[in-house]
């Protein structure tokens, strides 16, 4: 290799050192500084910091997201659930299944410009299909069309459909479900008229679509 070769090849290489030196960070930019959640939020009318104080539950579901939780904590989260689960204290379950439709269609309550005297919504379409006829709902959560016509209105299904409603923890520990009545979402009304929604033979969940 002549000289002018040589020359050129050494140049070559300390460019290359150089652009990889400048492209690499210093050691100390790989050290990820912990930045707590709380620092990225404000408390804004309803909705405050506490939201962000993991209980059990969900301090263990957010360890094992992902994961299968190991069956000793499931079992304590699901008798916990099914534990702090209360049925309509009048034993009725069904109320007005047009209310529990404009409950169910409702996203509105518990956000920072929502107002607080005004009722929360379910907002069930998020996740679910329920109304035949309705083209627009979420694929998170299973189909409940013709939910009460399939399934009928014995006490034990009137039980499991409230106790869902109220905290499905109670039978998946780690559900993506809102815990409605266990959390204050829903009041125990809006509970009943979410039931007759589900299981009213006049329901558009138990009607075909037109």
């Amino acid at each position: 290799m002549n000289s002018p070769m040589i020359v050129r090849s050494v140049l070559v290489a300390i460019l290359l050192a150089l652009v990889v030196g400048c492209a690499s960070p210093r050691p100390e930019e790989n050290v990820a500084t912990p930045v707590p959640v709380s620092n990225s939020f404000q408390a804004k009318g309803q909705a405050g910091l506490n939201r962000l104080e993991q209980n059990n539950m969900q301090a263990v579901c957010s360890e094992f997201e992902g994961q299968a939780v190991p069956p000793e904590l499931a079992k304590r989260i699901i008798d916990e659930a099914s534990a702090g689960v209360r049925f309509p204290t009048d034993g009725q379950y069904l109320g007005d299944w047009r209310n529990g439709e404009a409950i169910a269609r409702s996203g509105a309550g518990m956000q920072l410009n929502d107002d607080p005297a005004k009722p929360n919504g379910g907002n069930c379409y998020a996740c679910h299909q329920l109304a035949a006829a309705e083209i627009s709902y979420g694929t998170l959560g299973p189909s409940l069309t013709q939910y009460g016509k399939l399934r009928g209105t014995s006490e034990p299904i009137l039980q499991y459909a409230w106790t869902r409603l109220w905290n499905a923890h109670a039978y998946n520990a780690c559900s993506h479900m809102p815990r409605f009545g266990d959390a204050g979402i829903l009041t125990e009304q809006q509970l009943k008229d979410v039931m007759a929604f589900l299981f009213d033979p006049e329901s558009p969940v138990n009607r075909k679509a037109d």
